[in-house]
């Protein structure tokens, strides 16, 4: 229903939400191949040896021709098909922008009040764009790959940023050392208060997962102690009303053809045409 866009949405979330538990949310995020599925998929399987319920929100980019999209986590994650205490939804992007869903914050929210005490969401993983997560998720981890350039792009782009978590997955690679390196001295370079640790991990294997649990524990004890809990579900919540405004506005905000018409011949400016369009919508 929240995908779908149904108009019994408004209603139903409006009974779940004296039902939310404040669920742990944690995002991964990197570039295609960096084993982000593999990496959920470990990280349900110590969750549920804590005996935490586990939900799965992965992100699959939406083909531009089709308007469907590959679903290939459903494939990767079949070990926890027939436990009852983890859900995965896949969830096509449908050409929002920032590796997320547009329907993610309200698909989370139904999460939450479903009693999932822990929902992962793992990006579509298109490179440069994904510093959305960090808006969406309590902790960000962002996965790199050694031997693919990653840690330089993940500067360049900014993602090194939003990690509260860095991650080399795929650390039985002979560059293994010289992507920790690398990422240590740029994580040294920041001045903020939480310095992302960076962890090596073996996903198919297990190996290292324990130590990312670990460090995703670390930082979600700091979060409480540094009042950082709070103030980022604060933001989180601005965003997604302010999402859901702009969303709102822009349904009533039809350009008309003669408008548009009269932009494209040059005898109005885009500035003008659109103070004409939001006066006549009544803003």
């Amino acid at each position: 229903m929240v995908e779908n866009g149904d108009s019994a949405v408004r209603s139903v979330m409006k009974d779940l939400a004296p039902m939310a538990t404040g669920a742990r949310i944690i995002g991964l995020t990197g570039a295609p191949g960096a084993g982000k599925s593999t990496v959920t998929s470990a990280l349900v399987r110590e969750f549920r040896a804590r005996g935490e319920r586990t939900a799965v929100l992965a992100v699959d980019p939406t083909s531009p021709f089709s308007g469907g999209a590959l679903l290939g986590d459903r494939v990767r994650m079949q070990d926890h098909a027939t436990d009852p205490g983890v859900f995965i939804r896949s969830m096509g992007s449908r050409g929002q922008l920032g590796g997320l869903a547009a329907a993610t914050p309200q698909a989370v929210r139904v999460l939450d009040a479903a009693g999932f005490g822990v929902i992962l969401i793992e990006t579509v993983g298109v490179g440069q764009a994904e510093v959305e997560i960090a808006s969406a998720a309590d902790t960000t981890a962002v996965l790199v790959v050694p031997g693919m350039g990653d840690a330089i792009q993940a500067a360049k782009a900014g993602v090194l940023e939003v990690a509260d978590v860095l991650v080399v997955n795929k650390a039985d690679r002979p560059e293994t050392q010289r992507a920790v390196r690398d990422l240590r001295s740029m994580v040294a370079l920041s001045s903020a208060p939480w310095k992302p640790p960076v962890v090596t991990t073996v996903a198919t294997s297990g190996e290292g997962v324990a130590e990312l649990l670990r460090q995703l524990d670390r930082h979600w004890a700091w979060l409480a102690e540094a009042g950082e809990r709070d103030r980022r579900r604060l933001e989180r919540a601005r965003d997604e009303v302010t999402a859901l405004a702009f969303g709102a506005v822009r349904a009533r905000l039809a350009v008309p053809d003669e408008l548009a018409a009269r932009v494209a011949e040059g005898r109005l400016g885009p500035h003008e045409a659109a103070e004409e369009l939001l006066a006549s919508a009544g803003f």
